[in-house]
């Protein structure tokens, strides 16, 4: 999962060359209950059954080895970009610059939106959370890139204040809580599931399960692509095999902007 992520020295205020570490307090736990609580926007039900792929990050591994694979079967995903790591390295490894992002979106798939530098909205003070989300969708938009519709916690994680103010800008938010999206989830707090580590792959493919015998929504979010992947990425076997499973259950991937819109 995001949590504990280092991001090659990201703390919650940016670039600082040292270790990041989530609030693991009491307080904080208490927190992230309350704040599932707080500023619902509740979902339809989905019609039938659908996946989304998320990348979070953009490691470069996701935006080549990572967009390959899908788009070998005709399928498109969502990256999450926090465009203050464009071009720089990485626990999840060198990360994507603007070119290949651009490329991404050139080629169908969905631009996201994280903070600019990676700020823990769960720690962040509302103010200077929004005031991160809104310089990142400016430097997208100086890409040359639409404005992004959905929304990464980095790390998972938001206080109520800040969930409360992101509320009304995008069409839906996501975190890091394993679940899948139905009738009544919250599309400001949206569950995921991580493709990550040497569970990812069983992990993932047991939520699919579920989600084939029901109308529902699962997102499956990794980071990097590679042989040998991060604490927090997958194989691109990992990956093939997750998009064959979802394909031959009769599952259809949607970007997450298009889920959105379906359950909205």
């Amino acid at each position: 999962m995001d949590h504990g992520l280092t991001q090659g020295g990201l703390d919650q205020g940016g670039l600082t060359g040292g270790v990041y570490h989530p609030d693991r307090s009491w307080r904080a736990k208490v927190r992230r209950r309350a704040v599932r609580l707080a500023s619902r926007r509740p979902a339809r039900a989905p019609s039938r059954p659908m996946l989304s792929f998320a990348f979070d990050d953009v490691p470069a591994s996701a935006a080549e080895a990572g967009a390959e694979i899908l788009e070998a079967r005709g399928l498109k995903a969502t990256f999450y970009v926090a465009a203050a790591l464009a071009g720089t390295d990485a626990a999840t490894g060198r990360m994507a610059c603007a070119e290949a992002v651009q490329r991404l979106s050139g080629a169908g798939h969905e631009i996201g939106c994280h903070t600019y530098s990676h700020l823990d909205c769960g720690q962040a003070a509302a103010q200077d959370a929004v005031e991160d989300v809104a310089l990142n969708a400016q430097m997208l938009a100086r890409w040359g890139l639409p404005r992004p519709t959905t929304f990464a916690y980095p790390f998972g994680d938001v206080a109520p204040a800040t969930k409360h103010v992101l509320a009304g800008r995008f069409s839906l938010m996501r975190a890091m809580h394993h679940g899948l999206v139905t009738a009544g989830s919250d599309l400001n707090q949206a569950p995921s599931v991580g493709i990550e580590g040497p569970v990812g792959e069983a992990l993932a493919l047991r939520w699919l399960n579920r989600l084939s015998a029901r109308p529902a929504w699962l997102i499956l979010t990794t980071h990097d692509v590679a042989d040998h992947p991060s604490a927090w990425g997958c194989t691109p076997a990992t990956l093939a095999r997750l998009a064959d499973a979802a394909l031959a259950a009769g599952v259809e991937v949607v970007t997450v902007a298009e889920g959105a819109a379906r359950v909205g």
